[in-house]
């Protein structure tokens, strides 16, 4: 398993991170049991960061919880993951073609120096949350947010094409080429979900190599 942390009385993120690291690395099989004495052992925590993880990690789907039976590893993580995927891909294209409608918005200046490479952006996240707050449709922003939330463990994008992708979007966006825009959404996460679904596979593969020798 993931080593403990360092430190003792780590937070919850930390061994949320951790638990999710070797759910994704095949460490922890699907079914097995998740008991809370034993991680907080583990990871020299109280019981309360554990709990903390564990009912995050259901919301993101790593995790079933019971009524008096207690937590496993969940068997239907993956396929539930790409599904939120979708979904995201659904909501960030619609978000897309609302802000080329706007013009950009109330962030046109930010999208513009996007646009025209003056800004160098090394998160993937604030582009995507700068392109719904354009959409100005304050429902689909909160979608949004509870969306990632669930899937921020699977949005592992491609650094290569990211930024490219960035550039020509705020392009579209900016000028008001809605169906363009929408297009160049749609195209540039399926490569982001390409490029997880691989990587998650490699891992999964190179899991069950390791526990068969």
């Amino acid at each position: 398993m993931t080593e403990p942390p360092s430190h003792p009385g780590s937070t919850g993120d930390t061994v949320t991170h951790a638990l999710r690291e070797d759910i994704l690395a095949g460490r922890l099989s699907a079914g097995e049991r998740l008991i809370e004495d034993a991680l907080a052992k583990q990871y020299g925590v109280s019981r309360i960061p554990v709990r903390e993880a564990l009912t995050r990690l259901q919301s993101e789907g790593f995790v079933n919880i019971v009524r008096n039976k207690g937590a496993t590893v969940s068997d239907a993580m993956l396929k539930g993951g790409r599904e939120l995927l979708e979904i995201r891909r659904g909501l960030e294209t619609l978000s897309a073609q609302l802000a080329a409608q706007n013009h950009g918005g109330s962030v046109v200046r930010e999208l513009t120096a996007i646009a025209d490479g003056e800004a160098i952006e090394d998160d993937h996240a604030p582009f995507h949350e700068l392109v719904a707050e354009a959409s100005g449709n304050q429902q689909l922003v909160e979608m949004l947010k509870s969306v990632n939330l669930r899937v921020q463990w699977g949005l592992g994008h491609n650094p290569e094409a990211s930024s490219g992708d960035h550039r020509i979007l705020a392009m579209a966006i900016v000028k008001g080429s809605a169906t363009q825009a929408g297009y160049l959404m749609d195209e540039h996460l399926r490569r982001d979900e390409r490029y997880f679904a691989e990587k998650f596979d490699h891992d999964q593969t190179g899991a069950e190599h390791r526990q068969q020798t």
